[in-house]
């Protein structure tokens, strides 16, 4: 089924998913949330594509937050079910077993902000804009803000950015380390592309792995996520992977990982 509001293409295992409402700055509506989800499910099941980048259409938004013209007329069971229906799309991307990265390109404000925060690894132009602006309008982050914020920043500072309701640009991002790198706008896409491309020759199993590992036993204790980490690494010692990763780095030869 093709997409109305988005671009999904595939080259060379990179999908690369555009939010295509660039009249609108992107900004997330219910239909746009539909079509993420959808596309989440494309990138995780398609044998083609090991990988994704995420990024918004124009120069100026990558994602400039939710539709207002949808959220001004919900009551409270709706606005609930709206912020359960968002955050389980930007869920199904967090816990992707394949690298997602964002690419943003301008505004990620609000859901935008929430969006890029659930990719695996967030690179901004030099002219991106961060922010949580919800206490702006009397509401709250509905899409995950209030809780991957200070888990990527500090409570402190995730704080400061959700209370005040005021924008950071892309420097101060990586200063509080809510993006991992900050590039001209000509070289968002190629760096990204690059830093997919990194990880595909990596042993897929293992990728997926450390994906789990990081996102479970950020919500458990030490002594459960060691445990974690011992049984994954289990799985992978059990791998036609790790075999072959490892008589490759002794024959200092490349790997061809298969994924099993």
């Amino acid at each position: 089924m093709p997409y109305d509001l988005l671009l999904f293409t595939v080259t060379d295992r990179i999908a690369t998913v555009t939010v295509n409402r660039p009249d609108k700055l992107n900004a997330l509506n219910d239909a746009v949330l539909d079509e993420l989800d959808r596309a989440a499910d494309e990138i995780r099941d398609r044998a083609d594509v090991g990988g994704a980048i995420l990024t918004g259409a124009g120069a100026k938004a990558f994602v400039a937050g939710a539709d207002i013209a949808e959220l001004v007329k919900q009551g409270p069971f709706d606005g609930k079910a709206r912020a359960l229906r968002g955050q389980a799309v930007l869920r199904k991307l967090e816990t992707c077993p394949k690298p997602v990265v964002a690419a943003v390109n301008g505004f990620a404000l609000g859901g935008g902000c929430e969006l890029a925060m659930a990719c695996h690894v967030r690179i901004a132009a030099e002219h991106a804009k961060f922010g949580q602006p919800e206490v702006k309008l009397g509401i709250t982050p509905g899409f995950g803000g209030t809780q991957r914020l200070p888990r990527l920043v500090g409570k402190g500072r995730a704080l400061e950015m959700i209370l005040s309701g005021q924008m950071i640009d892309a420097a101060e991002a990586f200063r509080i380390g809510l993006v991992n790198r900050v590039v001209p706008a000509a070289e968002l896409l190629p760096t990204c592309e690059k830093l997919v491309r990194t990880i595909l020759a990596q042993g897929p199993l293992a990728v997926a792995l450390c994906i789990e590992a990081v996102d479970r036993g950020l919500d458990i204790g030490l002594g459960d996520g060691l445990l974690l980490e011992a049984n994954h690494f289990g799985l992978a010692a059990a791998s036609a992977d790790m075999r072959e990763g490892m008589r490759a780095f002794l024959e200092k030869r490349d790997a061809k990982f298969t994924g099993a």
